[in-house]
């Protein structure tokens, strides 16, 4: 098996709920991480294999695959795929483990692994509806 390291690792600056960071938009603040990530490392953005980011609520303005759209504002070759998951509560976690994965198995040698939530614009629970309840989930945890 190949070794898997971490090279370096990036967060967003911090901010409460409808304070400074309201303004920036979720991709924008993707982009911001993985240009910092990349600048620390020294590591030309044409090497990147794949980028996938984590994101829970993929509604309103992180939608339609968030990561794409962080690769593009980042100014990463277009030729770069990503990947946006879901996985409820350790979703930045789990793009780190399926980038492990993907070196391990030898797909690839360089990906940008990470997460992006912009909790004051795409409110938790945003997409539940209006009674705050997703009725397919209620349905299966009655049945």
């Amino acid at each position: 098996m190949r070794d898997i390291v971490i090279v370096d690792a990036v967060r967003s600056p911090l901010g409460r709920r409808n304070g400074w960071l309201r303004e920036v938009h979720p991709v924008r603040l993707g982009a911001y991480v993985v240009c910092e990530v990349l600048a620390r490392a020294n590591l030309d953005p044409a090497l990147v294999e794949h980028v996938i980011m984590g994101c829970v609520s993929q509604v309103g303005e992180q939608t339609f695959n968030l990561a794409r759209n962080v690769v593009l504002d980042a100014q990463l070759p277009v030729t770069t795929p990503a990947t946006t998951i879901d996985f409820q509560c350790g979703s930045s976690q789990q793009a780190v483990h399926l980038a492990a994965g993907m070196i391990a198995s030898g797909q690839v040698d360089i990906v940008v692994a990470g997460g992006v939530e912009a909790m004051s614009r795409v409110p938790m629970g945003a997409s539940l509806g209006a009674s705050g309840q997703n009725p397919f989930t209620d349905r299966i945890m009655t049945d």
